[in-house]
Formats: C-alpha cells, sequence, structure tokens
C-alpha cells in the first residue's frame, strides 16, 4: 500500500521547458561578459528555440554538477561566485506550474499521503519554488542537492524521506520526469512513477517506470487503484 509520495521538482511539479528555459536563458545573458565560446551548446539550450536538448545537463543535473561543467568556460569567476549567481537567478526563476498545486498536492494530502521533495536543485530556491505555489505548508520533509542527502540518482534524498516519516520505501511512491528520479526509486526500493511535464518522453521513461503519468494530477487516482488492488 502506498502511503507516502516524494516528488521530483522541475519538470514533475513545475513546467520544466518554461521554468528551467528562462533560467538558462538568464544565466547566459549574466555569464556573458566572461565566456569564452558557446555556453549554450555547453548547457545544451537553444536561447533561439527555447528548448533543450535531450541529454542537456540543466535536466537532471545538480547544481554543482552544472557549475562544475561550466566553469571551465569562464574567465575570472570563482566558483563560490558562480554558485551564488546560479542560485540567485534559480531563487528568482519564473517557475510555471505543470497543473493546479494547490488543489492536486491538498487532493493527496486529504488521502492520508505523506508528501516529500527531493530536487537536484539547492534547497534555498526549492522552497522559494514551492512558497511561491503556496504549497510549501503540504510538505512534510524537503531536500535539495545541498541538504546532507546528495543527489539523485543516489537515494540519499528519497531514503531520508522514508526515516523521517517513518515508512518503509516500498510504501513510498517516487515521482519525476527523468531517469535520473526514476533511477533513484529503484535504488530506494520505492514505486517509480514518471511524468510526462519535462522534457522526456513516454517512450523513455516507460522501461524505468512502474507507471508513466500525463501529470501529477492522474496520481491519485493511481494511487486509489494500487491500493485497492
Amino acid at each position: 500500500m502506498i502511503k507516502a509520495v516524494i516528488f521530483d521538482k522541475d519538470g514533475t511539479l513545475f513546467d520544466f521547458r518554461q521554468s528551467w528555459g528562462a533560467w538558462t536563458a538568464g544565466l547566459l545573458k549574466r555569464l556573458a561578459p566572461v565566456t569564452r565560446g558557446d555556453l549554450g551548446a555547453v548547457l545544451g539550450f537553444d536561447p533561439v528555440a527555447f528548448s533543450f536538448a535531450p541529454n542537456s545537463a540543466v535536466i537532471a543535473s545538480t547544481m554543482f554538477e552544472i557549475a562544475d561543467l561550466i566553469a571551465p568556460h569562464l574567465n575570472g569567476v570563482s566558483m563560490p561566485d558562480l554558485l551564488a549567481i546560479m542560485n540567485d537567478l534559480g531563487t528568482s526563476a519564473p517557475m510555471v506550474p505543470a497543473v493546479d498545486l494547490p488543489v492536486v498536492l491538498a487532493g493527496l494530502k486529504a488521502k492520508g499521503l505523506a508528501l516529500g521533495l527531493a530536487t537536484n536543485d539547492t534547497e534555498d530556491p526549492a522552497r522559494a519554488h514551492l512558497a511561491g505555489a503556496g504549497v510549501t505548508h503540504l510538505f512534510d520533509f524537503i531536500a535539495g542537492c545541498d541538504s546532507g542527502y546528495g543527489g539523485k540518482p543516489e537515494p540519499g534524498q528519497l531514503l531520508a524521506f522514508a526515516s523521517h516519516i517513518g515508512l518503509d520505501p516500498a510504501q513510498i511512491a517516487m515521482v519525476g520526469d527523468s531517469l535520473h528520479d526514476l533511477d533513484a526509486a529503484r535504488r530506494a526500493g520505492m514505486k517509480a512513477v514518471g511524468v510526462l511535464t519535462g522534457p522526456a518522453t513516454r517512450a523513455h521513461l516507460t522501461p524505468h517506470a512502474d507507471v508513466v503519468l500525463a501529470t501529477i494530477a492522474e496520481l491519485g487516482a493511481w494511487i486509489d487503484g494500487l491500493n485497492a488492488a
């Protein structure tokens, strides 16, 4: 029986292209005076089409991994300064919800489910994004890549959530839009639920998931069916 859900953030709770396209475009603009070469290509982002390549580091990497990737292409920017710029842009990025988050998440809480967040973004921007959507109070646990549990696809964040709420991982569903999310679910011993509000296609996610849903709005019905069975 599923008694809790832990969500990825970007591409799951928030539409990936609209939200992180703005962040990436802003980062390219902010770093343009100190950039060597085509930083958009390094990040797998086309600023004209406002689209990401399937293997873009922005899709599933941690902020630290993205910083490591782009640092060699910059002149005179220290790693602490680069991370500060990225986090500042992340906190102010215009997050576009993938669904009506207050309604959908409150509906899951009404079923008695505990809710968690596991993101490869850092924790402060993640909390700012949840607050902006008016849903922070619905979460029992929030972890970013800098919260002390590592990042996905490692299962540390997911297992910390299970420990925090006192449940066996098998009683929890992990919901995300990328293979990093689904791989983390498998490593943690949780149900793996894919959603199509990120860049990945159904064909890409299906071999790695227990189910692939269009959005998290379909999650409650799926859990009800699974628990009834």
